[in-house]
């Protein structure tokens, strides 16, 4: 039988959690329970690699100390890793023990977090040890709470051992039918994926990467604005027919956009750009981008759209019907 301690606490000496777990290491290894702890606060930089050690447990203990409120980080970073990496199909069949000592306030709702939480992972839970230890040295020297951590070690050998039945828990049922969408990976491909996690040169040039990237596409968003800064512009250009020789100056005001555009033919030569100058022109005429849109695409031409009154213009009219020979879109 193999069974895996996992120590979420600062290591300090009067920590009440680390007197109950090697109380309970000891139970367990004289019923030759082979038993491997690991302490996130020494693998604070590996943590999202450890749902691999799972593989070969039949049993775990969560340990934490809560000082302040709620379970130490380093175990809910533990939990964020076996539920991103971990192998579901393994959790499912290993039993866990919460072990909870608080030298504040606040260690039932830690001891509940830790039985919800490996419930959502698929695993079974056993009833733990759960306590406020004001003074550790008193709790360390009380027989009866020694008596009740080693019991309950021995309740846990038992469980394992026996395979006991878990009566069935709302949380597996949210798990099953609400979170169906989540997505699944195989045992390798999870702990591939642990690995580059915990590589921090991997992360950092993934971060790099990430990074060129965003300023790679900021730069062509930015492209793309200046571009649009000029609309309708490239299209005239594209569509002038350069052997028309005549010479006007036209001026076309598009309502929705607010905007002004300049066109002057100059004997084959032609200038297309926006301005906010009040210019003396042939022809001036209002219009709005939808109508401009659809010369361009060839649905309407300039004459039509001014005869159906999509286009208001005044000036030289003889002007306005050369549009359409002018600009052959």
């Amino acid at each position: 039988m193999k069974l895996n301690i996992y120590y979420a606490g600062r290591g300090l000496i009067d920590d009440p959690t680390i007197y109950v777990i090697n109380k309970m290491q000891e139970v367990l290894e004289e019923l030759h329970v082979r038993v491997e702890r690991y302490n996130l606060h020494e693998m604070k930089n590996h943590i999202t690699t450890l749902p691999g050690t799972l593989k070969e447990a039949d049993g775990v203990i969560l340990a934490t100390t809560v000082e302040w409120t709620d379970m130490n980080g380093w175990m809910k970073v533990f939990l964020d890793a076996c539920w991103f990496y971990g192998d579901k199909s393994k959790i499912s069949t290993i039993y866990m023990v919460p072990v909870v000592m608080s030298t504040t306030y606040g260690e039932r709702e830690a001891q509940l977090s830790l039985i919800n939480a490996w419930e959502m992972l698929g695993g079974k839970t056993c009833r733990g040890i759960c306590a406020y230890v004001e003074d550790p040295v008193a709790f360390e020297m009380n027989e009866g709470y020694r008596l009740i951590i080693e019991k309950q070690a021995e309740d846990l050998y038992r469980s394992i051992s026996q395979k006991a039945k878990v009566l069935p828990s709302s949380t597996i049922a949210i798990k099953q039918n609400i979170l169906k969408e989540t997505m699944d990976f195989t045992p390798q491909e999870s702990e591939q994926l642990s690995r580059y996690a915990a590589d921090d040169i991997y992360v950092k040039k993934q971060k790099e990467d990430i990074e060129e990237l965003a300023g790679l596409y900021k730069n062509i968003l930015e492209n793309k604005k200046a571009e649009n800064k000029q609309p309708y512009v490239d299209s005239f250009e594209k569509a002038f027919q350069s052997t028309k020789k005549i010479k006007a100056v036209y001026v076309l005001d598009i309502e929705d956009k607010k905007r002004t555009l300049l066109i002057e033919c100059q004997n084959g030569r032609l200038k297309c750009c926006y301005t906010e100058d009040n210019i003396s022109a042939d022809v001036f005429a209002r219009l709005s981008s939808h109508v401009l849109e659809d010369i361009i695409n060839k649905k309407t031409s300039f004459q039509a759209s001014f005869m159906k009154g999509d286009m208001a213009a005044r000036g030289d009219f003889g002007l306005i019907r050369l549009l359409d020979e002018v600009f052959v879109f």
